[in-house]
């Protein structure tokens, strides 16, 4: 199941790093033009997250390699937009951090979890799909920074969904910690 169309659309978020990234080195576009490009690509790819998983229920073409490439794609592809981000100055460092490190911590979590099969414990939760949400909107606003149709601030809304990302994100932390920890005091006597 490595080359069915869901895989390969999991695979177009990991290429699609570079490609957000390098429109910020075309020195030939303005600024406007690739903040608009970089979000445009954002959105894009972003969708390919719903509409992968979507597709392999509906093609019956899920597969253990999709289930694992999917969480890593997308967490590569958040923390390449908020480095990206974080480089601009458009999104503060801690807020990335926070972010970035709950992404590492949840996932080695998982894994560990999954290993002493206890996996179910730390099951996607509802605060992480709203954590996740949030994250996939204040991005693509950080992202284009500046008045959308004229009227919605990008750069205001974005650092203030980011930011209500980041209390999320402590949140789906703790909530999974809490989850784990029987398991963590039984294994470690």
């Amino acid at each position: 199941m490595f080359f069915t169309i869901p895989t390969l659309m999991t695979w177009t978020r990991i290429v699609a790093i570079p490609l957000i990234v390098g429109v910020y080195y075309l020195q030939s576009l303005t600024v406007e033009t690739q903040n608009l490009i970089a979000t445009v690509m954002f959105v894009l790819f972003a969708i390919t997250d719903w509409l992968d998983g979507f597709l392999a229920r509906k093609l019956n073409q899920t597969s253990a390699f999709g289930a694992f490439l999917d969480p890593v794609a997308d967490k590569f592809l958040v923390c390449a937009a908020l480095l990206i981000l974080v480089h601009m100055n458009r999104v503060h460092v801690l807020i990335a951090l926070v972010i970035i490190g709950r992404e590492i911590a949840i996932s080695s979590l998982r894994e560990w979890m999954a290993q002493i099969g206890a996996g179910k414990s730390v099951a996607v939760h509802m605060v992480g799909k709203l954590k996740t949400t949030v994250q996939m909107v204040a991005i693509p606003f950080l992202l284009y920074d500046g008045m959308l149709f004229g009227v919605i601030d990008t750069r205001t809304w974005g650092a203030v969904l980011i930011l209500i990302a980041a209390v999320l994100t402590i949140w789906s932390m703790v909530y999974y910690m809490q989850k784990a920890l029987p398991e963590i005091r039984a294994r470690v006597k």
